[in-house]
């Protein structure tokens, strides 16, 4: 798999309007001792403005390590045209110098100011110089009477307008020195006791992480909601975290399981965080993550009866003034597409206003499947009708369903005339932070079509066509009439790579490998159709059979392992070898993680080449639960399920930073997320980020200027700060968020802590296909109405004693390996999601047939008299391996009757005479014998029984 792309990320202005008063009067003087620099990227070495905004009417460029403003001419006031900086930190009475290059293509006058960036936008200074058309230095001192924390509603801007005619203004150098207070503020605090900060739940392991450079265990106490402690232990010690660098211990409480809420851990004078013991918040997180997708919907009104009036907005995006509107969006301007497309709805892809096809597609087709796979093994009842807070919540339609076609709809309308598929839609400049969708006044653009997005477009089209085929026929048929046309435009074209230099007003999602995406296009098409040229596609690939499923883990440019999800639990007609192939891929990438989660002081799901955590790392680690996850499924084994949750802990505040990166949840969340509307950091009367959003987590690559400023030299799973402009660490996006969906559905299913009933019995088993060494087994399916069926044990009863030979998820399963020639009794059992087993079912007797080669041996031995006679039978096991079971057959050459047995249960129909074990015998180890016997009468000379066998196979006489 490939690495995120660079060109993912976006760059994001921020507009405020602000009117700045003289504050203070003006001073000359030198810069503050401490020297500490308050204006982030002042000399636009990278090549980037970030984070510097314009206002409307002006364009900032970024030329040979200048930032160019062309600004539009005909303003009235001097503050009518503007580029600044948010987020600058002042003390009030300490002084402060900005110093900065400057020139204009014409003369004029500009003024430099600092001051507050929200209502009601008090005045720290004014600075007024007259530009020449050469570069000149200018430098003035001030002290400031506010006081703007750290990242705050501090600013500093230049007021460009009052002009008639049209002008460029250009800046470098830009610095502003001062202050006491180091850069970045006071740092979130941080515990020494990492817990995860929600809750841990009840029946599965209880660790915790304490940093500590001491050398021999601690011991630690867990205390009530009271503060009475209790339960203790000892820590172990792991020494220095390669991925934190802290020195750290390992706290396991697991032996202590009382529900309840408000626990801490204490070691020594150092106390966690506090939390629950209980199952019930992340059934809550099943929905809130879900809840983030009306939120983010485009063309319709988002209603406080949904989502509170905090969180309550008008449609964005349908031309309603001064949005352009996504109704009639034409192609960009150098395209000369000659048509326009209707491309409502969707939902916002990040914390901008883009919407893009290969972002929406893993994150639509990861919805769906959350669904598709609580319906085949899981819990679907939890996903049904008026569970989510939406509009459509009580039409009879899953809720899961309806907000993942508010998606699906928009990807079909993204397909252009020739049956490809437009790569993105979004403004033609970034807007603003904050900006509300309904407040967006750029005209919005359609980007080239590519295959990477028509490929997106297919496989989720062709899914939806088989989740909505007996829901929603017309919508099936429609939407897999679209993922027709659109693979067929793919194969035609199958190397339109989207440019990676588009990222003017948006991202440029570019991916220039694209076997990942036929290979998931292909693997939907075939499990919708069952049509033999997407078979051929599928199994000529080469990513069949999980060779994408490694532990980078799968994102959005990285697709193929979405194809194998859908062959592993959808029913085809692909070979269950390599259905099984596909299984063992993912349980294989998930034991790699448990591996190295078990060397970790934080342990998280995430595997770099290079060991660096990367933007969206937070998405990753929720995808590769998801591998632990589908291993749980696959095999049953409790290891995998509590990697699932080791992961979710680190996700959920057990992390370096102490932050849960899920908003809303623990006692320190995200707050300060990066999005146009969700803006609270930078204007009060705007909400901070709902529950149930996660952050896109450490980065190493530190690709913003807040993160560069702040976090120098971290170590990967430090590389983090909860910033609003911090976007590299701190956007949030749908995929991401699908990826958490997908994980707390799951977890919420299988935490099952109310959940006390088994599943109901399943059939029992029909027996077909049966050769030397195998059957195929088939039965009527178990049903769990709470935590769902998960999977199934085939079990071979032995005697007294139940063996499990296979376990499967589905309600067949063939066998091999079996012993030619053997008798066996065969029955299945369920198991839901809380772990729990249903009663055996019913057994099948199947004896295999022979392999051609005699595997037993008979010795006959009998003592007569005029009226009968009693013979010995030793059965002797000669196959080289052991027997299960065993059934003796042979036949009387008169009209001999068995009147008396012994060792064995004997029956006898006409001539034939039949043995079966009793519980004592049932097993005979290869090499072994058993000994049986019986009266029977006879008249002299007693002729000897011929034909003998065990199950059905001839044996040799001795």
């Amino acid at each position: 798999m490939r690495p995120l792309s660079l060109s993912r990320r976006s760059r994001h202005a921020t507009a405020a309007l602000t009117l700045l008063t003289l504050a203070t009067a003006l001073t000359t003087g030198t810069a503050h001792a401490a020297d500490y620099q308050r204006i982030l990227n002042g000399a636009f070495t990278s090549g980037t403005a970030d984070p510097w905004w314009a206002s409307a009417g002006v364009t900032n460029r970024v030329v040979d390590q200048e930032l160019c403003a062309s600004v539009t001419g005909g303003t009235t006031n001097p503050w009518d045209a503007l580029i600044g900086q948010n987020g600058v930190p002042f003390e009030a009475g300490q002084q402060y110098t900005m110093s900065f290059d400057a020139y204009a293509t014409t003369p004029q006058s500009i003024a430099a100011n600092a001051g507050e960036g929200v209502s009601p936008y008090r005045g720290i200074v004014r600075h007024e110089v007259q530009l020449g058309t050469s570069k000149q230095r200018y430098t003035f001192t001030f002290t400031s009477e506010l006081d703007f924390r750290d990242s705050g509603n501090g600013q500093l801007t230049f007021q460009l307008g009052g002009n008639p005619a049209d002008n460029t203004i250009c800046v470098d150098n830009v610095s502003l020195v001062g202050g006491v207070i180091p850069p970045g503020g006071p740092p979130a605090p941080t515990k020494k006791v990492q817990v995860d900060q929600v809750a841990y739940a009840p029946g599965l392991p209880k660790h915790a992480t304490l940093v500590s450079d001491a050398a021999t265990a601690q011991t630690w106490a867990l205390k009530n909601s009271g503060g009475t402690t209790v339960a203790t232990g000892r820590t172990t010690p792991k020494g220095v975290d390669s991925l934190s660098g802290d020195p750290v211990h390992l706290i396991d409480f697991s032996s202590y399981d009382t529900a309840g809420t408000g626990y801490t851990l204490t070691v020594g004078l150092e106390t966690s965080f506090p939390f629950d013991i209980s199952a019930d918040p992340l059934k809550k997180l099943r929905y809130d993550s879900l809840a983030f997708f009306y939120h983010q919907r485009s063309g319709i009104e988002i209603e406080a009866q949904y989502v509170g009036a905090a969180y309550a907005r008008p449609a964005g995006h349908l031309d309603v003034a001064p949005n352009k509107g996504d109704t009639n969006v034409p192609c960009r301007s150098d395209l000369n597409c000659g048509y326009t497309l209707d491309v409502r709805g969707g939902w916002y892809d990040a914390g901008d206003h883009g919407k893009y096809v290969v972002n929406g597609g893993i994150s639509a087709w990861q919805v769906l499947n959350t669904y598709e796979r609580a319906k085949l093994i899981g819990d679907a009842a939890a996903l049904g009708d008026g569970k989510l807070a939406i509009p459509e919540k009580a039409n009879g339609v899953p809720d899961i369903l309806d907000e993942a076609r508010w998606e699906v709809d928009f990807l079909l309308r993204m397909q252009a005339p020739d049956g490809m598929v437009h790569h993105k839609i979004h403004d033609a400049n970034w807007t603003g932070l904050p900006t509300l969708p309904h407040q967006d006044s750029q005209a919005r653009r359609l980007s080239p079509t590519s295959t990477a997005a028509t490929l997106n477009m297919a496989a989720v089209a062709a899914q939806a066509a088989r989740v909505w085929k007996t829901i929603d026929p017309a919508f099936s048929a429609k939407a897999l009439t679209a993922a027709t046309r659109a693979y067929a435009a793919a194969k035609a074209t199958p190397n339109k790579i989207a440019d990676p230099d588009d990222g003017t007003g948006g991202g440029s999602y570019s991916d220039s490998t694209l076997t990942d995406e036929f290979y998931w296009a292909a693997a939907e098409m075939y499990a919708t159709t069952g049509e033999a040229s997407y078979r051929a596609d599928v199994t000529g690939s080469t990513l069949y059979k999980g060779q994408s499923v490694t532990d980078r883990g799968y994102d959005w440019g990285s697709t193929g392992p979405l194809g194998d999800i859908t062959l592993a639990l959808v029913p085809t007609g692909l070979p269950s070898a390599d259905v099984a192939a596909i299984k063992a891929a993912f349980v294989a990438t998930a034991d790699k993680h448990l591996n190295q989660m078990a060397s970790l002081g934080y342990p998280a799901p995430y595997r770099e080449p290079d060991g660096s955590y990367v933007w969206g790392s937070n998405g990753l680690i929720a995808n590769n639960a998801s591998v632990l996850a589908l291993a749980y499924d696959f095999t049953g084994a409790a290891k995998y399920r509590e990697g699932v949750f080791e992961a979710l802990h680190y996700l959920l505040g057990r992390n370096p930073v102490s932050y849960s990166y899920v908003s809303g949840y623990g006692e320190q969340p995200v707050r300060n997320v990066h999005h146009r509307h969700w803006a609270n950091q930078l204007d009060p009367t705007l909400p901070t980020a709902p529950p149930g959003v996660l952050s896109g987590g450490p980065n190493s690559w530190l690709q913003d200027p807040v993160a560069e400023r702040r976090l120098a030299g971290c170590k990967p799973q430090k590389c983090f700060v909860d910033h609003i402009e911090a976007y590299s660490l701190n956007e949030v996006t749908v995929n991401w968020n699908s990826a958490l969906a997908w994980i707390a559905n799951w977890a919420a299913e299988k935490s099952g802590s109310s959940d006390a009933t088994p599943p109901v019995t399943p059939g029992t088993p029909v027996a077909s296909e049966v050769t030397a060494t195998g059957v195929k087994l088939t039965w009527t399916p178990s049903s769990d109405p709470e935590s769902g069926v998960t999977n199934y044990d085939v079990v071979s009863i032995e005697g007294d004693t139940p063996r499990v030979v296979a376990t499967v998820t589905g309600t067949s399963a063939t066998l091999t390996g079996l012993r030619p020639n053997t008798a066996y009794r065969l029955a299945v059992q369920a198991r839901n999601g809380a772990g729990l087993k249903s009663a055996l079912s019913g057994a099948a007797a199947v004896t295999t047939k022979p392999d051609g080669q005699p595997s037993c041996k008979i010795t006959y031995q009998a003592s007569g008299w005029n009226t009968g006679l009693s013979g010995n039978v030793t059965i002797i096991n000669t196959s080289g391996a052991d027997w299960g079971s065993w059934t003796l057959g042979f036949t009387w050459p008169g009209d001999q009757r068995i009147t008396q047995g012994w060792s064995a249960v004997w029956t006898q129909n006409g001539a034939a005479v039949t043995a079966t074990p009793t519980s004592w015998n049932s097993r005979v180890p290869a090499g072994g014998s058993v000994q049986i016997g019986f009266n029977a009468s006879s008249s002299p000379p007693h002729p000897e029984p011929t034909g003998f066998t065990i199950n059905g196979q001839a044996c040799t006489r001795s």
